[in-house]
């Protein structure tokens, strides 16, 4: 008899912010997912959130101070800490974060935190300026260094008013941040299970293409690279080699990726020649579909007539019919199709024009560039199949579950 699955711990330290309203959502997650959650709420997590609801959302007791003597006679602070496979402090304060950093212990989270034995994430929230000031950049560099889990925040609007990263990421993307801590924190006593992409080579492009106009100014698609990064990293959490082709974008490197930095779209194509052959490739990223056909080495004045400078465009190289023309073609290449109308008709287009096996086609009218969630078609030989409103990371993972299965079975589905 198999014996169950033991349902993962995790100890959720709320801080003071706005954006502690969320913890409700990701305690509901976490609950959904099959975890267990035991809550921790700080002095300003109270402020906006209750111990009452957290408490009934969790169904476990919520802890707010060190000096509960009923618990603290056998050291309840100590348990706490070493009971989690996982402390996740979300928000994570300006304030909480330099409190971590420095080893202070001056309430029970700052006390749980330092007495705690298992691994740690933080899922930022704070003001654009706060996020950026020279403070925070050392506190959060300090953590990383000392092996605690800095989740990038989300670039947008702030309940201030301004704009910018310091956003909380939504509870979804928190949540596949915990699963991915806890799956990177199993015991290494256990024997590793090969993934289903274990011995195959999984090149991704992601991000957009800058295409200089002058020294200072680009032509450029709005593309945040999420999406791509998010595939590479469950190809590589599937067990394949990956090699992810980056645009400009400031995301970090997924684990166990290769990662080959370009800006223009030809240098972009230089790269996905370098790194065949490939048994899949993924072609998530934005090109340029052109660039100036002469950039100058210096910038481009007014000359105060009113009339902007002409500019001659000429097209870039298309990675994608040209990777699928190549005597080198990847038994499996996929390609991808932003569009604002006729989304499915297009994409049935390209798929054919381009020669790719299949097509992930999204409609970009609204905020998906750049946002955390995304609605994708799949077009392949047999039809379409169109997936529900999904986090980009849940996206990711459909699409290279789908790679895998078509492997397995020997021909592109």
């Amino acid at each position: 008899m198999i014996a169950p699955t033991p349902s993962p711990r995790i100890l959720l330290i709320v801080g003071g912010g706005i954006a502690a309203y969320k913890a409700c959502e990701l305690v509901r997650l976490i609950r959904k997912g099959g975890g267990d959650v035991t809550c921790v709420l700080t002095e300003g997590g109270a402020h906006f959130v209750t111990a009452m609801t957290l408490a009934a959302l969790s169904e476990n007791p919520v802890h707010t101070t060190l000096w509960d003597l009923k618990n603290e006679v056998e050291m309840g602070h100590i348990q706490l800490s070493r009971q989690a496979d996982l402390v996740v402090v979300c928000p994570a304060t300006a304030d909480l974060l330099a409190r971590m950093a420095a080893g202070i212990a001056d309430d029970l989270a700052t006390t749980l935190l330092l007495a705690t034995d298992k691994p740690v994430l933080a899922v930022p929230a704070m003001n654009v300026r706060m996020w950026q000031h020279a403070a925070t950049v050392r506190n959060v560099g300090t953590l990383r260094a000392s092996g605690v889990t800095v989740v990038e925040p989300d670039v947008g609007a702030m309940a201030c008013g301004e704009f910018g990263p310091g956003r909380l990421p939504e509870p979804e993307a928190i949540w596949a941040a915990i699963q991915g801590a806890l799956s990177d924190s199993a015991s290494p006593c256990a024997a590793p299970t090969p993934g289903p992409l274990a011995g195959r080579h999984v090149l991704v492009t992601a991000g957009p293409t800058h295409e200089p106009i002058d020294p200072v100014r680009y032509i450029a698609n709005r593309s945040s690279g999420r999406q791509g990064f998010a595939i590479a990293a469950a190809a590589a959490q599937a067990g394949a080699r990956v090699t992810l082709v980056a645009g400009p974008v400031t995301l970090p490197t997924p684990a166990g990726v290769d990662r080959v930095d370009v800006e223009t779209a030809r240098e972009m194509a230089a790269a996905v020649d370098v790194a065949l052959p490939a048994d899949v490739a993924v072609m998530v990223a934005a090109v340029a579909d052109w660039r100036t056909a002469d950039a100058p080495a210096h910038k481009l004045k007014k000359d105060g007539s009113g009339t902007p400078p002409p500019l001659a465009l000429v097209e870039n190289p298309d990675i994608l019919a040209t990777l699928c023309r190549d005597p080198r073609r990847p038994a499996l290449v996929v390609g991808f199709a932003a569009e604002t109308n006729d989304v499915i008709a297009h994409a049935v287009a390209k798929r054919a024009r381009k020669g790719a096996d299949w097509i992930v086609a999204n409609d970009v009218s609204g905020d998906v560039m750049g946002g955390m969630a995304n609605t994708v078609h799949i077009i392949d030989a047999e039809g379409v199949d169109s997936l529900p409103e999904m986090p980009k990371d849940a996206v990711a993972q459909a699409i290279v579950a789908r790679i895998a299965h078509t492997l397995a079975n020997g021909t592109p589905a």
